[in-house]
């Protein structure tokens, strides 16, 4: 199988590359090749892997390369949440123009690829028209109320009429928070939610800047990426229709990570988090959705991590195992 990762270079893309890798195959097919494409190369030891070609640039400028017959598309890259608030055009240019090419040129290979589109839990949104229930299911009603959120959606129903067209086989996964990311924050909004937990852990201090009360979904990292692959390995029978579903996720609140980080790491890292808030930051949150239900995931076998404490201590002992942590992640640990 020839696999395009779009946003492979990522934190996100790069963990799903080198668990394709690892399996080796994809739906008991043999994976002979990994494209990963994005603005910047490849992680080095994923192009240390004879398999893995990497293609550096703005996706609007490789529509040649994804003209070029891909098995399965993984499409990752995405402007954030922030980022799209900040600068309208590009959001349009980074996430809407960008898929269309995708599209457009996957139609164009006249190879029909099975693609997995990772949508986002901001497709929800209050309205007045609409309010937004307690948890969202697959089936609420999306009414984003951010640019992002909007862009997904859009998305998620271009990757439907283009599998009703069967030029693709697509299927849109909405990923819930993936906490805890490396590194440091990024342009995201929710960017807050891995920062309360992993500064502390550095040894930094660091500002919560909403209330102890805000709930969200979350996911670890390697509970998202075995969602997604499950989606794309999964029956069209199986997944149940053309629209998007929600994947397994953990309701939370920021109350209940800072209890969780205490049991792990103690009170010490717990205390290195203040509360500070930022209006622009609350206001984008507040009309995020606060848990969601997940039936459609749960028909698939996916499940929530067990506990945060659970996604804590995956971030620790990927520090600990894997490429692309920094050294000093865990400074701050007695």
């Amino acid at each position: 199988m020839r696999i395009l990762i779009t946003g492979g270079a990522g934190f996100l893309g790069a963990r799903l590359a080198r668990e394709i890798l690892k399996k080796g195959q994809l739906n008991g097919q043999t994976v002979t090749e990994v494209v990963i494409a994005d603005l910047f190369p490849a992680p080095a030891d994923l192009l240390a892997d004879p398999r893995v070609k990497s293609h550096a640039g703005p996706m609007l400028e490789q529509g040649d390369l994804f003209k070029s017959g891909f098995d399965g598309v993984f499409h990752l890259a995405s402007a954030v949440s922030g980022e799209c608030e900040l600068d309208f055009d590009l959001g349009l240019r980074s996430n809407v123009d960008s898929s269309r090419l995708l599209l457009d040129s996957i139609r164009a290979s006249g190879k029909v690829s099975r693609l997995v589109f990772a949508s986002s839990v901001a497709v929800f949104g209050p309205d007045a028209a609409n309010p937004m229930p307690a948890l969202v299911a697959d089936n609420t009603l999306p009414t984003p109320q951010t640019s992002y959120g909007t862009h997904k959606l859009m998305i998620e129903h271009m990757v439907a009429d283009y599998t009703r067209k069967g030029y693709i086989d697509g299927r849109s996964a909405r990923l819930m928070t993936v906490t805890v990311r490396p590194g440091k924050p990024n342009g995201a909004a929710s960017s807050f939610f891995s920062g309360i937990i992993r500064e502390p852990l550095a040894g930094v201090e660091t500002t919560c800047p909403v209330d102890a009360t805000v709930s969200h979904p979350m996911s670890s990292p390697g509970n998202t990426i075995h969602g997604l692959i499950t989606v794309f390995e999964a029956s069209r029978e199986a997944i149940g229709g053309r629209m998007a579903l929600n994947l397994a996720g953990l309701n939370v609140t920021v109350s209940q990570m800072l209890a969780a980080l205490e049991k792990v790491a103690g009170p010490a890292v717990r205390a290195r988090v203040k509360f500070e808030r930022d209006d622009r930051i609350a206001g984008i949150v507040d009309n995020w959705a606060k848990g969601c239900t997940f039936e459609r995931a749960h028909a698939l076998g996916l499940r929530a991590d067990d506990s945060f404490e659970a996604i804590i201590e995956q971030y620790i002992e990927d520090c600990k195992t894997r490429p692309g942590y920094p050294v000093d992640a865990l400074k701050g640990l007695a």
